[in-house]
């Protein structure tokens, strides 16, 4: 397949409505995984770059009036912006691939998937537009409840889904009428222009959205910059703690989506054909590089046997290679720091007693590139690092349990709570059964997100939410206005 990018070398940020050379000295390179090529390649920004686009973040909020176009004038703009980024679906879809590694199976749908969010959020208008009149309890007044947009917005995206887990912070905010600054993760740094262009060419106002690209200290200086007003991270634990703590100096809203250790609970009675069929997506999509993914999977001690033979070989089957080939699966991981952590994983659960039965601690079979063979654990318990430890890579584990209260005992053993499904073939048990499992989203033998349901991290996974109404909320200030009734 022939590869369509537009953008590779690049000298600018974008401040304003228009690229501006930065004025770092700094690069940051990008490198392709599956080659170990650099081909391309975006300006580190400097402070000055930073306190350009913050200002003119903050000249389109309050200036030029973004904050005061009618929820259904910016649901317009927004709806015009999902038509122009799914005009640029193949260039998204190919520089997301060449810069993170991800199979074009899974990056070709990139555009449609962000389409649909700002449409979705483009829909919540009307709740905007409502009066919201609360009478006094006694009956001697009401309140007028206003909901205002927070303000300048940082937006910090991670390297995973470059594109949606921007698009998922971008839309709510556009739509409750604030604007945004965003920085992208380093090693994808030019997927997001696709995003900008489509943000002009649907007419979106000066300074509304700014893009600087710099490296993680950077991001620090925008967390902290006195002129932001919020701030929406997708990362690791680790990170969002310091911006967590950060935030929580400053009183500054903050809105959190940070690691995982899902576990799908396989209950005796699931049908194993139909989980084989959803294994892939619900427990390595992305190469094992996604944040809700159900690593752990915890069979009953019964079907144990059979259960670590079916993933072993829908595993062992599913094609690894050349991330441009539609026909692959699994690609490399995304940076070459991202191969050596996963690598460290797999020899600490070989040296902790845990059995690969397929992969391990091999070679992945290509000259060049970030591959790590998709491994496969069994016997493993839940003690081990790598029933605990978020890994985001293709391995996973399979635990053995004996009753339902030991499996939702093993569940729970984690500092994490984001994600996690159940298969059975009741799945009225299923969903009785959600309630005892301490994380934000379940699925009932499949998982997948809903734009309008939110998307929340319990524990050591976030603070707040994103998607439905809960995640526009997030970009808004309440304000109550209150007076009497008049006789």
């Amino acid at each position: 397949m022939t590869a369509t990018l537009p953008y590779t070398h690049t000298d600018d940020v974008f401040i304003d409505g228009a690229w501006h050379a930065a004025t770092g000295t700094g690069r940051t390179l990008v490198t392709n995984p599956a080659t170990e090529e650099v081909w391309g390649s975006v300006p580190q920004a400097s402070v000055a770059d930073l306190d350009r686009a913050v200002a003119a973040a903050n000249r389109a909020f309050t200036g030029s009036g973004w904050r005061d176009l009618a929820p259904s004038v910016r649901a317009g703009y927004l709806l015009r912006l999902a038509d122009e980024i799914e005009k640029r679906a193949e260039p998204l879809s190919h520089t997301n691939t060449f810069e993170n590694g991800s199979p074009v199976a899974e990056t070709s749908k990139a555009a449609a998937n962000a389409a649909s969010i700002f449409r979705y959020f483009a829909s919540l208008a009307p709740t905007l537009e409502k009066a919201d009149i609360r009478p006094f309890p006694d009956g001697s007044g009401e309140t007028v409840v206003r909901q205002d947009p927070i303000g300048v917005c940082a937006l910090i995206a991670p390297w995973n889904f470059p594109i949606n887990l921007v698009v998922a912070k971008l839309a709510p905010a556009l739509m409750a009428g604030c604007t945004v600054v965003i920085k992208p993760a380093s090693p994808t740094p030019l997927s997001i222009r696709l995003i900008v262009d489509a943000a002009v060419a649907a007419g979106i106002p000066a300074g509304v959205v700014n893009v600087v690209t710099g490296p993680g200290s950077f991001g620090d200086a925008l967390v902290k910059h006195p002129g932001v007003a919020k701030v929406a991270f997708t990362g690791s634990t680790p990170v969002g703690r310091s911006i967590a703590a950060a935030c929580g100096t400053l009183l500054r809203p903050v809105t959190l989506e940070l690691g995982g250790k899902s576990s799908a609970l396989v209950l005796p009675d699931a049908d194993l054909d139909a989980l084989s069929r959803v294994l892939i997506r619900t427990c390595m999509r992305n190469t094992g590089q996604t944040c809700y993914i159900s690593t752990r999977i915890l069979a009953p001690a019964e079907r144990y046997d059979e259960l670590v033979d079916m993933v072993t070989a829908t595993i062992a089957e599913a094609r690894q290679g050349d991330p441009m080939d539609p026909r692959t699966v699994f690609g490399p991981a995304a940076t070459k720091a991202q191969e050596q952590t996963v690598r460290g994983y797999i020899r600490t659960g070989l040296a902790e007693g845990a059995r690969a039965t397929t992969g391990g601690d091999v070679d992945a079979g290509f000259d060049r590139g970030f591959f790590v063979k998709p491994t496969v654990f069994a016997d493993v318990t839940p003690g081990m690092r790598i029933a605990q430890e978020e890994i985001f890579g293709p391995v996973l584990s399979i635990l053995r349990y004996s009753g339902l209260d030991e499996a939702v005992s093993i569940a729970n053993n984690t500092t994490f709570g984001l994600g996690g499904t159940i298969f059975s073939d009741d799945e009225d048990a299923a969903l009785a059964l959600a309630p005892r499992l301490g994380t934000g989203s379940l699925g009932l033998n499949f998982f997948a997100s809903n734009h309008a349901a939110p998307f929340a991290g319990r524990h050591d996974s976030g603070l707040g939410a994103e998607f439905g109404p809960e995640g526009l909320r997030a970009y808004l200030s309440p304000q109550s206005v209150h007076r009497r009734i008049r006789s």
